[in-house]
């Protein structure tokens, strides 16, 4: 995984005490390379002390950040004392990336005039140029944070993932494979409104998948490694090997798909062709697929490939695409969620058991359906998001919450767990209400900051934070 680089501004105003620029470069630079980030600075003689005070130096500054383009992944404007906002407009105008500003306390027994920094105050003129030049910015509470503190520590994390969020999915290609199914009217989605806010969708026929499948030749060493591969990520031991062996060649054919069409994410139909042409189901090889960075729901939920792409990346890890689905007992908190297989491992209590879809079996046979991953999903704590597109807009909503890891009964059919989440009955109404589909994505860990600052003031979307 690449490390992330943060191109470092500082700003100055020169009847405050500049004196504090240089402690600040040092702090920062500390404070940035303690979370493991890289950064860019601009050489301490390029302006007065190496900080950036007149629209001069501003222009300056932004030079510097046009010699880098592509080298940064957001920039980090400390305000080690009052700041000058008219050079902070010239150099962030067209820096291309999220911006954190980042303001310093002033201390106790520190207030006289050769150490009062005024930074507090800094920092809404920096705000208010910056919203009358319709330059986007972050920030977080609390309004002043040393670098050397835990609460900045958290912060410059939270803006981590907002770029993150931000380089994956201001433009990017998802790939649909299959139609809509007929029944699932549910998941409807708007082309032209994805395509607003940079995301292209492809779509290609199930025949070209299924083509794939039965024209590749029992000879490729890659379906020799993918069987391989897929033994290794779940307990294929139940399924016939007539069966293992389409699946093969089906991760395969998506696999050749991805590399020729360069789809960024998918959504593949999973009803009702595979089961009765193939007696398969995709369900295990979506959850592989997520494992692998590349997110993929099931049923032709192309909307909530855009939440699973941004929970993905602001959590570095698999997300994946499950059904509000159960009551947990009488807890208004609680209910499972779950799909019938396709939850990537790393989300998983352990690497699940590949089985027949009962769904599918039903009304046909007991050999219907083939790939389901049943298991358990882990207990951690987890960001749940969903997205749909109304009138021209993707609106989504974000929230937070964690699996509990308490017991759903072996009989539950497919991947579940238990999730706990403050006043959910209310949220649930939300959703429900504001066309909202049965569906929601989730990924390991706490990241509605990041996620809410990235769709809200980045990417445009319409956001609900629950």
């Amino acid at each position: 995984m690449e490390k992330m680089v943060f191109a470092l501004y500082f700003g100055n105003r020169g009847f405050f005490p500049e004196s504090l620029i240089d402690s600040a470069r040092r702090e920062m630079i500390q404070a940035v390379s303690a979370q493991g980030y890289g950064y860019l600075v601009m050489p301490p003689d390029a302006t007065r002390y190496g900080a950036v005070e007149t629209p001069e130096e501003g222009r300056r500054y932004a030079a510097f950040l046009e010699e880098n383009r592509g080298k940064y992944d957001g920039v980090i404007v400390c305000l080690p004392n009052f700041g000058d906002e008219n050079g902070a407009v010239p150099a962030m105008r067209d820096a291309g990336v999220p911006i954190y500003i980042q303001a310093y306390p002033d201390e106790i027994g520190k207030m006289d005039f050769e150490h009062r920094r005024d930074a507090y105050c800094g920092k809404f003129s920096i705000e208010d140029m910056f919203n009358q030049f319709g330059i986007q910015y972050t920030v977080f509470p609390p309004h002043v944070a040393h670098p050397l503190s835990e609460e900045f520590g958290k912060n410059l994390r939270d803006f981590a993932a907002v770029c993150r969020v931000v380089k994956q999915c201001r433009r990017y290609t998802i790939g649909g494979i299959g139609a809509r199914t007929t029944l699932f009217k549910t998941v409807r989605y708007d082309e032209v409104a994805l395509q607003k806010y940079g995301i292209t969708y492809e779509s290609y026929d199930l025949s070209d998948l299924f083509a794939r499948m039965t024209a590749m030749p029992a000879s490729r060493d890659d379906l020799a490694e993918k069987k391989r591969v897929l033994k290794a990520y779940a307990n294929f031991s139940r399924i016939p090997q007539e069966h293992f062996d389409r699946l093969a060649r089906m991760s395969v054919a998506i696999d050749d798909m991805v590399r020729e069409y360069r789809f960024d994410a998918l959504s593949i139909r999973c009803w009702n062709e595979m089961h009765e042409q193939f007696s398969i189901a995709p369900c295990v090889l979506l959850g592989w697929l997520n494992d692998m960075g590349i997110p993929t729901s099931c049923e032709m939920d192309v909307a909530n490939v855009v939440t699973m792409r941004a929970l993905a990346a602001a959590s570095e890890g698999p997300a994946a695409c499950l059904d509000w689905n159960n009551n947990y007992g009488d807890d208004p908190d609680k209910c499972i969620l779950f799909h019938c297989g396709s939850t990537a491992t790393g989300l998983m209590e352990q690497p699940g058991t590949v089985g027949v879809h009962k769904m599918f079996a039903k009304g046909n046979d007991a050999d219907h359906g083939w790939g389901v991953n049943e298991g358990r999903i882990a207990a951690m704590p987890m960001t749940y998001a969903s997205a749909a597109t109304f009138n021209g807009k993707i609106y989504t909503y974000v929230g937070e919450g964690e699996f509990t890891g308490e017991p759903i009964e072996q009989a539950f059919f497919g991947c579940g767990g238990v999730a706990k989440i403050r006043d959910l009955q209310p949220k649930l109404i939300y959703m429900g209400r504001n066309g909202f589909r049965h569906h929601t994505t989730v990924a390991r860990g706490h990241h509605l900051n990041a996620i809410g600052e990235a769709f809200e003031h980045y990417l445009g979307y319409e956001t609900k934070l629950l």
